[in-house]
């Protein structure tokens, strides 16, 4: 959307804002406590919401930790059975030097 769809769009709801303010069944204050009432309403489920994707994030983050951990337990291993073989492969007399 472009700068002057933009300002159309927020001068269409301004305008409708108004005109439902002035043909509104309720009164001012009804009105301004509605409209309170419901902004107070988003605002907790906003806060909510926040917290529940915090919460699912840390979550995640604590999963990645933990398979990073893995990995990094297998790797150690498998670099540790190498060294191991190469110790076993050196201690190990040849075939050529046992025929002399």
């Amino acid at each position: 959307m472009d700068k002057n769809g933009l300002s159309a769009f927020l001068l269409g709801l301004g305008v409708g804002v108004g005109i439902g303010m002035l043909f509104a069944p309720k009164s001012g204050q009804e009105t301004r406590e509605l409209l309170r009432s419901k902004a107070n309403e988003g605002g907790d489920y906003l806060k909510q919401r926040s917290t529940e994707m915090k919460q699912s994030a840390s979550e995640w983050v604590e999963k990645g930790k933990e398979a990073l951990n893995r990995q990094k337990d297998t790797i150690a291993e498998a670099v540790q059975a190498g060294r191991q073989a190469y110790r076993d492969a050196v201690s190990q007399p040849s075939p050529e030097s046992l025929a002399r």
